[in-house]
């Protein structure tokens, strides 16, 4: 807040600093102007408040639904885990292992000096983990559900919070507590463990392309990048407006691994015992974070109309007493009409923010919260029946005056535009910052080293033979990783064409099957 007590004259813009002034500041502030979060007593945790967290529902709510058109049930396991359990999967545990807290007493007692200790004769027997993710708890579960090829596919799905130790946090992004769903499957078959990874994978694409309007690239994760345990892993990856990557969602092929672990066998139709075949996938409330990095601006948040939590904020205008009721009585009508509109599967969301705070402030107040639409109403609209709508997708000033009617009429057109519109912004940012490199040159230039708060170059696609050391001196000199090794699906795009064919790595002049994402990243 320094900064902007230190400026003279009134802010250009809403939220100070701005994003080409120090972009991970300004995330900080979208959040906070936008009520979304706030740091809690318990370092490294957060508080979310409840526009942040009715924008988590929906993302709940819509991902939920897919889930269960895709035959998933939701079902729900202990937070805590059994060290033991961890440690059945070697690399499991060597992945986790600096994440995990630990809980190794059961009780507290009044110390010596004051205050409270562990009671030393409450030691528990065994340590307990607290979830840092639930492959190990579940498939204990799981061993004992699944005895018959007839108890195939077993697909289950949790919304839960994990715990997971972070140092350096950032609202959202990485917390050491955060919100996720975590879906486990077990089937019969490689092909069919196979196929339900790339579905699941295909899933989150869609809704990161259809709900939040942010595209992404899909793809499988190198063996440096890869969960521990799995056999492979898969992700969407997106790109953000500082040109960072963020990885928004996994998909895990687990192989074998898990079921021989945690014994999860089964009799096949030929009488033999086999081990089944098991996936993992999630996203978290990092959704959150990577939707306000996608489409917010220098005036605050911007929400896509999908996922927003209000749809249409009605803000009456008063001209003293005498015209209070009838312009209540205008927009109590209008909230109604508005509200039997359907936005896909919901209704319209209509708040009526009567407050008796300045107009101006009420206004900015919903601009930094991104509402997709702000309607004034006065009683000079009321006498001519209009309505006064501002989009957050224009600039803040700009205002269309409409018929009543036409608005009801109109206004689910109106949001599936601002839909589509913050989808085609996003694409052509990320379009137009992911460059074909065809040499160790042109990949220097494009991650030249620059100050933690400069934006660098972008995605850059470049070929690579899968060397590990290169891969770990790229990301000790540039801070760089390769973010997938991207599937299809990209026509239209400028680089599609680049993304396919065989050629020569830049860095080991090996040959290289194909192009991968280079990216800085969180």
């Amino acid at each position: 807040m320094a900064k902007n007590e230190a400026q003279k004259g009134p802010a250009k813009t809403a939220i100070t600093p701005t994003r080409a002034e120090d972009y991970p500041e300004w995330y900080q502030q979208v959040v906070r102007a936008a009520d979304m979060a706030e740091n809690s007593p318990v370092r490294g945790c957060m508080v979310i408040k409840p526009w942040g967290y009715a924008i988590w529902e929906n993302i709940q709510r819509d991902l939920d639904q897919r889930f269960k058109d895709t035959g998933h049930k939701n079902a729900y396991f202990p937070l805590f885990i059994p060290k033991s359990f961890l440690e059945k999967e070697a690399e499991h545990v060597e992945g986790f292992a600096k994440e995990c807290a630990v809980v190794t007493h059961h009780r507290l007692v009044a110390g010596p000096k004051g205050g409270l200790v562990p009671d030393p004769e409450a030691k528990l027997d065994e340590p307990l983990i607290v979830r840092p993710t639930s492959e190990t708890i579940i498939g204990a579960a799981f061993a004992q559900w699944v005895q018959s090829y007839r108890d195939l596919p077993l697909l289950i799905n949790q919304w839960a919070n994990v715990v997971r130790w972070e140092l350096r946090t950032r609202l959202f992004l990485r917390t050491a507590e955060f919100l996720w769903q975590e879906g486990h499957t077990a089937h019969a078959t490689e092909a069919e463990a196979r196929e339900e990874t790339m579905k699941m994978l295909g899933v989150y694409a869609s809704f990161a392309r259809d709900s939040m309007a942010m595209p992404v690239f899909e793809g499988k994760k190198t063996d440096s990048e890869r969960f521990p345990g799995a056999v492979d892993t898969f992700c969407i990856e997106a790109m953000m407006q500082d040109r960072k990557a963020l990885q928004a969602g996994t998909s895990h092929f687990l192989g074998q691994n898990f079921a021989k672990a945690s014994g999860i066998r089964f009799q096949t139709k030929t009488e033999t015992e086999e081990f089944a075949w098991t996936t993992s996938w999630g996203v978290s409330t990092r959704l959150v974070g990577a939707m306000i990095m996608t489409h917010a601006d220098d005036d605050g948040l911007v929400l896509p109309p999908m996922l927003a939590p209000t749809h249409v904020i009605l803000l009456p205008v008063y001209r003293g007493d005498e015209t209070r009721a009838q312009v209540d009585e205008y927009i109590d009508a209008l909230a109604k009409e508005l509200r039997a509109q359907r936005l896909g599967d919901r209704r319209v969301e209509v708040e009526v923010d009567r407050r008796d705070i300045r107009g101006g402030d009420k206004q900015w107040e919903w601009v930094k919260k991104g509402a997709p639409l702000r309607v004034e109403i006065g009683p000079r609209d009321v006498e001519g029946g209009v309505v006064m709508v501002a989009r957050r997708d224009r600039p803040v000033k700009e205002k269309t005056s409409m018929p009543r009617g036409e608005f009801v009429g109109r206004v689910v057109a109106i949001l599936e535009e601002m839909q589509a519109g913050l989808l085609a912004r996003a694409t052509a940012f990320r379009d137009e910052h992911t460059r074909v490199v065809n040499s160790r040159e042109e990949f220097d230039a494009f991650f030249k080293a620059k100050g933690e708060k400069e934006i660098h170059g972008g995605f850059a696609l470049g070929h690579w033979a899968g060397d590990a050391r290169t891969e770990q001196e790229l990301k000790d000199r540039y801070k760089v990783t390769v973010r997938c090794i991207p599937s299809g699906g990209y026509d239209g795009a400028p680089w599609a064409e680049a993304l396919t064919g065989e050629g020569t790595c830049l860095f080991t002049g090996q040959p290289s099957p194909q192009r991968v994402v280079f990216a800085k990243s969180y």
